[in-house]
């Protein structure tokens, strides 16, 4: 096997095992909720919590150009074992909501060091296929964050303070197989000092503004329907009671299968090109989150699940390529720093939707209310728009 090969299978399988950090809490939300007597808004809190976080640490690690500095093998090293150890606070019996909130605010802090500097490892590393290479990445990235609903089904009646623990150690082996496999990449080139308005400087560029606005229309999407496929589920099977369902199992195919359309849309992306792509993947998405009240409606529960798997393969598919685009039409020396700032603000837009969905759905049952993620895929059409209109029919690459 090629080196090349191995440093890829090294940083997808670190990606997997960390970002199982993410979606942790989720994972176990029923155990939580009557544990420490949370209330119904507990399951878009603490989602929100994780991902304001991951805000706060990726502007934090733009404004210092900390993956551009600094050895990114050892940023994503640090960042998961602590990471790993804020999670394994959740177990702490003495837990209030408050608490609670804060354990998973620090864990998303310290994501923003594994999955942006994941990234930006493999950009160091694959100047060429950086789509396809992005595509196996981020795919390991839903696997890892649908894990925990798989783990929760496996794991059947074993305590749901085992199962966080198995989710931390695999978080620490994570990082541990990425700093002592995984050196310096041949095309990293060290930013030499701190510069504190470089996250600031790449949006200077039109097509680099372009590809992140795109970005960001797919964030508004994305989480919030990741964060909701359980309540789907379940909303689906109150309506059908013959519907004899595991929701975790559910869940984690709905939204891990989202990682064989990444894989597939890496290698697409080299025959249509990056942004046609996208776009395609971004269209689907948002036709799924239109008609997804008429989905409730299917009388035939398989039918249900075919539609939500597909919404989960589309609803992914464009954010490896995203990336590429941001990660190649921006400065070599601040590839961190851009990819960094964008996600920091792609996941502020994701605790927008949240906590609008988490509102809309604390005063209606009604399943129309998923019709708004529709918003975003808009959004990032017209993007995408501008990138033709910019770089001419096919895109930036």
């Amino acid at each position: 096997m090629k080196k090349s090969n191995i440093i890829l299978a090294v940083i997808v399988l670190s990606q997997f095992c960390c970002t199982a950090l993410w979606f942790a809490g989720n994972g176990v939300m029923n155990d939580l909720v009557s544990t420490f007597q949370l209330d119904n808004s507990a399951l878009g809190n603490l989602t929100s919590a994780v991902q304001f976080g991951f805000i706060v640490g990726t502007l934090g690690f733009a404004v210092l150009t900390i993956a551009d500095r600094f050895s990114p093998s050892k940023v994503f090293f640090i960042c998961a074992l602590l990471g790993a150890i804020f999670n394994l606070g959740l177990i702490w019996d003495k837990n209030g909501l408050a608490s609670l909130l804060c354990l998973r605010f620090v864990t998303g802090f310290f994501l923003a060091g594994i999955y942006p500097v994941g990234m930006k490892i493999a950009a160091d590393y694959f100047d060429q296929g950086l789509g396809k290479s992005l595509g196996y990445l981020v795919g390991a990235l839903v696997v890892g964050t649908a894990f925990p609903h798989l783990l929760k089904d496996m794991t059947g009646n074993l305590p749901w303070k085992l199962v966080l623990f198995i989710i931390t150690c695999v978080a620490c082996f994570g990082g541990l197989i990425m700093v002592i496999l995984v050196p310096d990449g041949p095309f990293r080139k060290p930013s030499q000092k701190t510069r504190l308005l470089a996250f600031i400087q790449v949006f200077k560029d039109d097509t680099f503004r372009a590809s992140a606005f795109g970005y960001f229309g797919h964030m508004w999407e994305l989480y919030t329907f990741w964060a909701f496929v359980p309540i789907m589920l379940q909303a689906y099977a109150k309506v059908h009671p013959s519907m004899n369902w595991s929701i975790p199992l559910l869940s984690f195919c709905v939204i891990g299968i989202g990682g064989v359309g990444c894989v597939l849309g890496g290698y697409m992306s080299e025959i249509l090109g990056v942004k046609k792509m996208a776009s395609r993947a971004l269209l689907l998405s948002g036709c799924c989150c239109l008609i997804s009240p008429l989905a409730f409606t299917i009388p035939y529960g398989n039918l249900f699940l075919v539609f939500l798997l597909f919404w989960g393969i589309t609803v992914i598919t464009d954010s490896p390529l995203f990336s590429t685009m941001v990660a190649q039409s921006a400065p070599v020396e601040l590839k961190g720093t851009a990819l960094t700032i964008v996600n920091c603000i792609g996941f502020s837009i994701t605790i927008v939707s949240l906590q609008i969905m988490t509102l809309l759905k604390a005063y209606t049952d009604s399943n129309s209310v998923y019709i708004i993620l529709t918003i975003g895929p808009l959004f990032g059409l017209l993007a995408l728009w501008r990138i033709s209109a910019v770089s001419g029919p096919n895109g930036v690459l």
